[in-house]
């Protein structure tokens, strides 16, 4: 998840009459002062990398292959290129994520009392650049399955609202390469608006079900976006666990509004939109059962972090667990893209 030069296995080490490095290495630990686990720098120079490319591949298989899985057996209509889409879907929601995390997060940095006067490297660009590219990648997946050409689905509501989304986050990446970047909010604002009406094409209150979309888009991207900031900076600040301990506290507590606000809306949105006799029987039930027990570990692993946070001095086995939380949340955004692919589940449901 850090980049960092790693460590050289061959530099020969400090005799004792030489000055103490104040900082180590990168390459010397994973975690932030106090984590070392005793792993070699040769060992954690590639495991590290190993291990997110291991986790990107995880996920692209689930999201090419996650809706076939899903809809196995339940009799529903087959979705033209549903693996091409949850990953158009997975890209835009993480670009989303990246760009609001990176917006409010600083927010919970500024109040840090000795905080050292670094700040991580923005991937606000290149993150809506890459969600404007997913979108516009759905508006020519939607023209060839539907035989249109590129003008006249632009016509339609689906490829009108991409349209904005795509350039919504245009507009986002220049605002974020401008000395204001703060400015990027209205355009973001713009594309949640516009992705939760495209996600509630329904006859049945569209409105409602948009509204419930916003909250809990913004909501997950908050956390999600906004852990990933947090870790970033925490792992620069590794020479400086007190303040690292503060940042990470100051998160927790935003976090659990967050909570709050995701799980009301989620459980609304359930209510409305799955009928209980398709719970099991469905792709969308099922693929909502699946993201339950992500966001259960996420939540104990969550709780594992303010817990330790509360108790150790030391944020290295809280830094730690919040980067297992963050990998799981990473799944989440994978499924929650699944979710917005797989049928509507009352055309299967015997429900009146």
């Amino acid at each position: 998840m850090f980049s960092g030069p790693p460590a050289d296995p061959a530099t020969p080490t400090m005799q004792a009459s030489s000055v103490p490095r104040a900082v180590p290495p990168v390459g010397e630990m994973g975690d932030i002062p106090g984590g070392a686990s005793g792993a070699t720098p040769a060992r954690r120079s590639w495991t590290a990398p190993l291990l997110l490319g291991a986790a990107g591949l995880l996920a692209l298989l689930i999201a090419l292959f996650g809706p076939g899985l899903m809809a196995r057996g339940t009799g529903e209509l087959r979705i033209p290129g549903a693996g091409l889409i949850t990953v158009l879907r997975t890209v835009l929601f993480a670009a989303l994520a990246l760009h609001l995390g990176e917006l409010v997060a600083p927010q919970l940095i500024r109040p840090v009392r000795g905080r050292p006067r670094t700040a991580v490297r923005s991937w606000a660009v290149l993150a809506s650049l890459a969600g404007a590219a997913a979108a516009a990648g759905q508006i020519v997946r939607l023209a060839a399955v539907s035989g249109l050409g590129i003008t006249e689905t632009y016509g339609t509501r689906e490829g009108g609202l991409l349209l904005l989304i795509a350039n919504g986050l245009v507009v986002a990446a220049l605002c974020a390469a401008s000395r204001r970047p703060a400015l990027a909010l209205a355009p973001l604002a713009v594309v949640i608006g516009a992705e939760a009406l495209r996600a509630h094409p329904e006859a049945y209150s569209p409105e409602f079900g948009a509204a419930l979309t916003v909250v809990h888009l913004t909501a997950a991207s908050l956390w999600t976006g906004g852990l990933l900031y947090v870790l970033r900076t925490m792992w620069l600040w590794r020479g400086s666990p007190v303040a690292a301990r503060a940042l990470l506290g100051r998160y927790a507590r935003l976090a659990i509004w967050l909570y709050v606000a995701l799980a009301a809306t989620g459980t609304a949105s359930t209510l409305r939109r799955l009928p209980l006799d398709v719970v099991f029987t469905s792709a969308y039930g099922r693929t909502l059962l699946l993201k339950l027990a992500l966001m259960a570990v996420v939540s104990v692993l969550a709780l594992a972090a303010r817990r330790r946070m509360l108790r150790d001095t030391d944020p290295a086995v809280a830094h730690r667990l919040a980067r297992r939380e963050q990998v799981v949340l990473g799944l989440v955004v994978v499924v929650s893209a699944i979710l917005t692919v797989v049928p509507d589940p009352h055309w299967i449901s015997l429900r009146p």
